[in-house]
């Protein structure tokens, strides 16, 4: 009977200690200078009507890259302004075709990655989805799945999880600030299935998912 419960005891320590833990990260940090802080105050300032260059993580976006490989989404981030100036787009993570996951930048670090949501959410960048084919990876289903609860367990102010298509849907959640009129985009990214998948996946944590 004792050998039992020591097992069993054993057991429930492992699981335990699985659950929200930090999954292997790749630091891959792009350039934070002191103009880029001042082309995110300059953003905030249009789009919210105030100034600040870091977030307290309320959600999560998925994303996909609409590109073939980590290298050209990487490039694609690394400038801190835009052809026009402005402050680039960027995203806290990027996740492989391999389940690879690489840290661009501070988690809560305000990155431009979904309109309406960059003061409160952290994005996750997966790479494929070029011509709008929904082609994510197993992999990168599973490291999702990693690094959303990694980031709900450290960041308990993290209560949603969308994808980019859903950033209407996402509304419901009164999150979302956009003072720029007609400031708007249409995005695919990452593809209802994939939120099916990861929502299935999720689907016992105290995160609230929209209808794929």
């Amino acid at each position: 009977m004792i050998k039992k419960f020591l097992i069993g005891l054993t057991a429930l320590t492992l699981t335990s200690s699985n659950v929200g833990a930090e999954p292997s990260i790749i630091d891959k940090p792009i350039p934070w200078s002191p103009h880029k802080e001042q082309l995110i105050e300059r953003y905030t300032q249009e789009h919210y009507g105030r100034v600040q260059t870091t977030i307290v993580p309320q959600a999560v976006v998925v994303h996909w890259t609409a590109c073939s490989t980590f290298e050209t989404a990487f490039n694609w981030f690394y400038d801190e302004a835009d052809a026009d100036g402005e402050l680039n787009v960027a995203s806290h993570f990027i996740v492989d075709r391999d389940g690879t996951i690489y840290r661009l930048t501070d988690e809560t670090a305000l990155n431009r990655h979904a309109i309406g949501y960059n003061w409160c959410a952290i994005g996750i960048e997966n790479v494929g989805g070029v011509d709008g084919v929904e082609d994510l990876t197993d992999e990168q289903l599973d490291a999702n799945v990693e690094l959303i609860l990694y980031l709900r367990d450290k960041y308990p102010t993290i209560e949603y999880v969308f994808g980019h298509y859903q950033q209407d849907a996402a509304r419901a959640s009164g999150l979302r600030i956009e003072l720029v009129p007609d400031y708007y985009a249409i995005k695919p990214d990452p593809g209802p299935e994939f939120m099916r998948r990861l929502h299935e996946r999720l689907q016992d944590e105290p995160l609230t998912f929209f209808d794929e």
